[in-house]
């Protein structure tokens, strides 16, 4: 490999946290599609991140995969520092990775509150920190995060992840407003119920009733909403959260 720092084919650089399957994958392929050198971010299955990969490169872009951990600040301060030491700064930032771990709250074990709280604000943290130092130095970058409409509607037995998600809002209105003189933008959006591992094992007939559209949304609804939120098409876009739920809010 070359010594030059920099994307093997100079297109500009993206990372996609949880990147692997559903939303995280679909915005890979969406970003890859329209010219990123994609970096697809997993943290246990590397067939699924592959597989992921195997869909850009079918494109006829680039990309490769990193194995992380984003709630393990010491790995990921490492690893994406050595990742724009070889491959430049990062253009755009996807923030999707979550978890869920549900439950009523009175019965809520504290691993149950910590493992949501440390996969989504913690790996926020942990990856954008290291991340933001090159957009600041470029003047240019573009952070999305992705939230929940748990994060703007109450949901029972998700006291955990509406927090998480509700604080990365405040995440991405706070950052949103620190750094948008130095030309970085920070959105979020905040899915609905869409077709992924999370929802699988709901009945569809019960949750189209909970939807205006009376339908579950596509991974690539939610994917072309991160696109444009990247694109110089949203530049003077800083700071919002945008609802991709099927009228539900």
């Amino acid at each position: 490999m070359s010594d030059v720092k920099g994307t093997p084919d100079g297109r500009p650089l993206a990372v996609v946290t949880g990147g692997s399957r559903g939303i995280g994958r679909a915005t890979c392929v969406e970003l890859a599609r329209v010219g990123y050198f994609v970096v697809v971010n997993y943290k246990r299955r590397e067939d699924e991140a592959e597989a992921t990969l195997e869909s850009m490169r079918a494109l006829g872009a680039q990309g490769e995969i990193l194995g992380l951990d984003v709630g393990d600040r010491a790995a990921a301060f490492a690893k994406l520092e050595a990742l724009q030491d070889r491959l430049g700064p990062v253009a755009v930032l996807v923030n999707n990775a979550g978890v869920t771990a549900d439950g009523l709250f009175p019965m809520m074990s504290g691993d149950a509150w910590d493992k949501v709280m440390r996969t989504t604000l913690d790996g926020f943290f942990n990856v954008t920190r290291p991340l933001l130092k090159g957009m600041m130095k470029r003047r240019q970058g573009s952070i999305v995060n992705v939230a929940s409409v748990s994060a703007l509607v109450g949901n029972r037995g998700q006291v955990n992840y509406s927090a998480a998600k509700a604080g990365l809002v405040g995440a991405t209105r706070s950052l949103a407003a620190e750094v948008a003189r130095l030309g970085i933008r920070v959105n979020a959006v905040a899915p609905g119920l869409i077709e992924t591992d999370m929802t699988a094992k709901v009945p569809r007939d019960q949750l189209k009733q909970l939807i205006p559209m009376n339908r579950v949304g596509a991974p690539e609804e939610v994917a072309r909403v991160i696109r444009f939120l990247c694109s110089d098409d949203a530049s003077y876009v800083t700071g919002q959260v945008l609802g991709v739920t099927g009228g539900m809010v």
